[in-house]
């Protein structure tokens, strides 16, 4: 099992950006008759935090995500960061082909 970082380029600066998960969103409520404190973290998952990037890359994220799920699928690493699991290097280069084909340089893997 390996894991990729996925880039993609940012539409204002046209730099490679990769969203990177802070910390997880919070979740609290309110009632009407009285103060509830209770406040549920809730971690993204991949698909969730690449959905996030739309309008701030310059591809769709929902067709970037349909290229991956052919070879792997996204997730969030250790440190928030968006990356696609593979079950191969081979699986990895047929993916960063794909997504050359698809979106030239706008969308990429690193290591």
């Amino acid at each position: 099992m390996i894991r990729l970082r996925l880039f993609g380029r940012c539409r204002i600066y046209h730099d490679p950006v990769s969203p990177v998960a802070k910390e997880p969103p919070q979740i609290g409520w309110t009632a009407w008759f009285r103060t509830i404190d209770l406040i549920a973290p809730q971690p993204l998952k991949g698909e969730e935090l690449l959905r996030r990037t739309r309008g701030w890359w310059t591809v769709e994220p929902e067709e970037i995500a349909g290229v991956i799920r052919k070879y792997g699928r996204l997730v969030v690493g250790d440190k928030g960061e968006l990356m696609v699991e593979l079950e191969s290097e081979e699986e990895g280069d047929k993916l960063a082909s794909e997504l050359a084909e698809r979106f030239g340089d706008q969308v990429f893997l690193t290591p």
